[in-house]
């Protein structure tokens, strides 16, 4: 700390991560109950206060890493949030960031020690404090890039088929797609690249499996869907 600024009201800052999971055809969203006051009880997203020492996206990603035990998540910045009653508490000014996962890559004993759990993003309760626009904001956010950025394959593992693909699209778009259409755009896109393997699980009649190839995306960054 120096000398300068002694005149002004210093402020605490936060960063609130939004994390989202695809399971079930559903799009789902990781919260808790608080630990502490003000609002303890509460349901509410994870997040926590930005270090002296760290950049905003530096503490998102620790707050993540500690979350989820995993790197190199999808993470977006939604936005700035500081209404002067928004905490309750003190006067703190909060970051949001959006995160995706596989839900089958995080595990559950991680969650269960931080006493997390995935809800619905249709059964969203009533979060603590203004956690719920965050919410908003950020699938208002996906929704807009979807069509025009790979983050879809964020939620899902490295082989899947092309209707859990679809679904993915639907749960966040909060609407159907022609499966016709759908199906016809995605031949179009080269780096969603389909294998030789068969899903036989999920698929009665055994589906292809495709997968996403980061390396080529990488080469020719151009998506639209």
């Amino acid at each position: 700390m120096t000398q300068f600024y002694g005149e002004h009201t210093r402020l605490l800052v936060s960063v609130d991560c939004i994390v989202f999971g695809f399971e079930e055809d559903k799009l789902k969203l990781l919260i808790g109950k608080r630990q502490m006051d003000p609002g303890r009880g509460e349901f509410s997203l994870y997040g926590g206060f930005v270090g002296i020492d760290e950049s905003l996206p530096d503490a998102a990603n620790r707050v993540l890493r500690d979350l989820t035990g995993l790197d190199k998540l999808y993470i977006k910045q939604v936005g700035a949030f500081g209404n002067i009653d928004r905490d309750p508490g003190e006067r703190v000014i909060s970051i949001a960031y959006c995160a995706l996962i596989n839900v089958k890559d995080y595990d559950d004993n991680i969650r269960n020690q931080h006493g997390l759990e995935w809800v619905n993003l249709e059964n969203m309760p009533k979060l603590y404090s203004d956690h719920n626009i965050m919410v908003n904001k950020a699938i208002n956010m996906l929704r807009r890039r979807i069509n025009t950025e790979p983050l879809s394959f964020n939620l899902l593992p490295d082989l899947f088929t092309l209707t859990q693909l679809q679904h993915v699209y639907e749960a966040i778009l909060g609407e159907e797609i022609d499966k016709r259409n759908f199906r016809k755009r995605i031949k179009t896109i080269d780096f969603i690249e389909k294998t030789e393997l068969v899903d036989k699980i999920t698929s009665k009649r055994g589906a292809a499996l495709f997968r996403f190839n980061k390396r080529a995306y990488e080469d020719d960054p151009n998506f639209k869907l």
